[in-house]
């Protein structure tokens, strides 16, 4: 079956546009510069950017090879070995690299190349019994029918949802083949390199050998800790988490340089100790002796091996120490970087990895917004703006980027020349008091913006009283804006238009709070179900204009950015519904890549909110926030 990319409604094979939405299912959009280009195209032709799907292919053979007298092999056909074949009898998997390497021929010796899957859209047999078995049940046994013996542990370990543990696409046995393809790593970086950077600080290279901790006990229970064992497997991906290229098999991992050291917790401490060799970090005393304690089993668990690192870590965050006495602002404590848990807790394997709140800064600053009259609107009464400021300082040895950004939504309300009068005097109203009162290196004061507000409320009230305007007639709109400066940033609102904050460790969670009557009883005590149940419910009891500032209350809160975080202004005819709260995962999470681009994100939301929302305006901006440990404070 077809996978529809914009509402993930199942379609048949053949179809050529999804049943549900319409969407096309031969073509897709280049992420750079929105070309459509078919599906099969791994260049886009217009801009040079990557839109192909690749996968990262892991082939063996599974019995000797003959080799006849004239050189040639009796299981590889030549078309096979060319750039441009297929690897699959069905013609899906098209290789991007040739298939030269003599050790092919040769049994239990693998071959990795990259392959472009020509129809992605089409799920493949390990993703539908993924998708289809209860949650739990899955672990299956090495005799499942066509599926490779070395592929059962991806399988086993795809319920763990850690961001670890390379995703299986599929895996088959063909003639003398068995071949696996895995989601491509290749492209990230080695840890070693950031480990043996000068830059990099202590307390992030502690952080990794937790990751390191959390990922042997992922990997015992199906005999996987020699993954961790094997320095190029190690990499990082565009947020600095540790992941692994792939998997190995203990039983099977011969080929590994170090394998004839046996595969226990000394071995992790091995790994440790190579990196910091490798990397000359070895002059941390206390790492040296956790190092020789593990060697000679005074440390025998990973409970310990952990309670051992957080003692390490207060004590770089330690005034008294001379090296980082001067940093101890800038961390949290080690009870922050390393959370309490039991030994039994550790067992837990979805257990989310901890965080190291480092002194961040902004790596890049992505923003775009779009309103949409809907389906069912002759006019629009939402109106929007986006102001930003960057400026980047870049040097042989550091880069640093300044950040200012302005964001302000509004929704009108007071009919045809009355909601959308409204919400442009707001958002331009709120724009120009901040070109004149915005001066500072630093986000405005509480007093600040309550007072670029209630000016916004002021002319529109002005507004209505000089046109006496009356009851339903008076105009009106809702306001939500954001204010960045930094990683450090503040939301105004008032209305029922919304800011959402999205983080890969958070999830999505909704910021601000609605001004409306249900949720006004609920505030009181009231039972949810009871307070939707009145017949006002969705009443607004707050926006600009209507009344003077004296009945005006905004509600402000600051906060601060400590990972890549997306943060999403939208009108209710897009939040509606629960609409974000269901569909997030498809349509937001994908976003916090950099590689994915905004504005085609954006527009697929306004699809989505039509095609289920399409009662009201719809608009919405979207902002990414990509940060970085702020290594130029502690070079």
């Amino acid at each position: 079956m077809l996978i529809c990319p914009h509402c993930q409604f199942e379609n048949p094979n053949d179809n050529k546009f999804c049943q549900n939405c319409g969407t096309s299912l031969i073509h897709k959009d280049c992420p750079q510069c929105s070309t459509q280009v078919a599906l099969n195209t791994q260049i886009c032709p217009n801009c040079g950017a990557e839109c192909g799907t690749v996968w990262w292919a892991i082939i063996t053979q599974k019995t000797p090879v003959a080799i006849l007298e004239d050189g040639v092999n009796n299981s590889f056909s030549p078309s096979l070995l060319a750039v441009g074949s297929f690897l699959d009898p069905q013609q899906r998997y098209q290789l991007l690299e040739p298939l030269t390497d003599a050790s092919v021929m040769a049994t239990n010796v693998e071959v990795k190349v990259r392959v472009l899957d020509c129809r992605p859209y089409q799920i493949s047999p390990i993703g539908a019994m993924l998708e289809h078995e209860p949650k739990g049940l899955m672990m299956p046994s090495a005799d499942v029918g066509g599926i490779p013996s070395f592929a059962q542990a991806y399988i086993a370990l795809q319920r763990e949802m850690s961001a670890g543990i390379p995703l299986i696409h599929d895996a088959w046995e063909q003639d003398n083949l068995q071949v696996l393809l895995l989601e491509d790593r290749s492209h990230w970086q080695v840890l070693l390199d950031l480990w043996q950077d000068n830059t990099t600080h202590p307390l992030q290279i502690l952080h990794w050998c937790y990751e390191m901790i959390q990922l042997w006990g992922v990997l015992e229970p199906v005999n996987c800790r020699q993954s961790l064992l094997e320095l190029s497997n190690l990499r990082l991906d565009e947020d600095q988490r540790l992941g692994l290229q792939r998997l190995y098999v203990e039983e099977s991992a011969g080929n590994l340089p170090n394998t004839a050291q046996p595969v226990n917790i000394k071995a992790l401490g091995r790994i440790w100790e190579t990196l910091c060799r490798k990397s000359q970090r070895t002059h941390i005393g206390s790492v040296v002796h956790m190092l020789e304690d593990l060697e000679v089993g005074k440390i025998e668990t990973l409970a310990q091996l952990r309670s051992r690192l957080e003692e390490i870590a207060t004590e770089l965050e330690s005034p008294q120490n001379p090296d980082f006495s001067d940093l101890e602002a800038q961390y949290t404590t080690a009870s922050t970087m390393f959370p309490d848990h039991d030994a039994e807790e550790m067992n837990d394997r979805n257990e989310d990895a901890p965080t190291i709140l480092l002194s961040m800064q902004l790596k890049s600053v992505e923003d775009t917004g779009r309103t949409d009259v809907g389906r069912q609107r002759n006019h629009n009464e939402d109106y929007f703006g986006i102001q930003t400021n960057l400026q980047k300082l870049e040097l042989p040895r550091s880069r640093t980027l300044q950040a200012r950004g302005l964001y302000i939504l509004c929704d009108g309300m007071g009919g045809h020349a009355g909601g959308e009068v409204a919400s442009e005097l707001a958002v331009k109203t709120v724009q120009q008091y901040f070109q004149e009162n915005w001066v500072a290196p630093e986000l405005p004061t509480l007093e600040t913006i309550h007072q670029a507000v209630y000016l916004a409320n002021q002319k529109i009230y002005d507004l209505n009283q000089q046109e006496s305007r009356s009851g339903i007639g008076r105009m009106g709109t809702t306001l939500v804006m954001l204010l960045v400066q930094n990683t450090k940033a503040v939301v105004a609102h008032v209305g029922d238009s919304r800011l959402y904050r999205l983080t890969r460790k958070g999830g999505l969670v909704q910021v601000t709070e609605d001004h409306e009557v249900g949720q006004r009883e609920i505030s009181k005590g009231v039972k949810p179900s009871l307070a939707y149940a009145r017949p006002d419910a969705y009443q607004l009891t707050q926006a600009l204009g209507p009344r003077d500032e004296n009945l005006l209350h905004p509600d402000v809160e600051f906060f601060e950015i400590h990972e890549d975080t997306l943060l999403l202004l939208a009108s209710d005819g897009l939040s509606d519904n629960d609409l974000l709260e269901s569909n997030y995962q498809t349509h937001l999470e994908p976003l916090l890549s950099s590689g994915v681009n905004l504005e085609l994100g954006l527009s697929d939301l306004i699809d989505l909110a039509n095609e289920y929302n399409g009662h009201d305006n719809i608009t919405a901006i979207l902002i990414r926030l990509k940060v970085c440990p702020n290594q130029q404070s502690f070079q």
